[in-house]
């Protein structure tokens, strides 16, 4: 068993700093655990207290790179961590991202189960707040792409592809290059 940063190894379990329980063992992408001493991808730190703007920006990147497990980890983060109001808001975002997670791992029956939990608890939050789109998160749109997302992994029974797959949390910003305007008309 290796040693935790505290280089302690209390009863057999990787603890952390403070004596809690903690697996050290690396990670891959999607958050399964490898054999010690093996290479992962770096964990998404625990506790970490983020504004909103900052949880759905870090989230959105991790998801861009196929990581919905650390992602997850940014919206429990937020979850924990912010207002009692909003909560039910970040646990939804939370579910959808280990949805995500578990249909990119092959998962067919658990993955799509927890991508309509997390699509039925944010599009419930969203008319109990009247919000359907708070933090600029596009609420109807990713209720709708993760109802989707889960009867495709359901008819098809595959794994899919957690970058290739990944939604978009907010709209898509406007795109900036617009045809050039034509030139003005000949002068006689």
């Amino acid at each position: 068993m290796a040693d935790t940063e505290a280089g302690e190894d209390i009863g057999g379990r990787d603890r952390d700093t403070e004596g809690r329980a903690r697996n050290a063992r690396p990670r891959d992408g999607l958050g399964r655990p490898l054999p010690y001493g093996a290479d992962g991808v770096e964990r998404q730190p625990e506790g970490v207290v983020r504004s909103p703007g900052e949880t759905v920006t870090e989230a959105q990147a991790l998801l861009d790179a196929g990581k919905p497990f650390h992602a997850h980890e940014v919206f429990e983060d937020a979850w924990k961590s912010g207002p009692d109001a909003e909560r039910e808001l970040w646990r939804g975002l939370a579910q959808i991202a280990v949805g995500l997670t578990h249909s990119a791992r092959g998962n067919t029956t658990g993955g799509p189960r927890l991508l309509r939990r997390g699509a039925a608890a944010v599009t419930a939050w969203s008319a109990e707040q009247s919000r359907p789109r708070p933090y600029d998160l596009d609420l109807p749109g990713l209720a709708t792409w993760a109802g989707e997302l889960a009867g495709r992994v359901e008819r098809t029974s595959t794994p899919i592809d957690a970058a290739t797959e990944s939604p978009r949390l907010t709209p898509a910003p406007p795109s900036t290059s617009r045809p050039p305007l034509p030139p003005p008309p000949a002068t006689p």
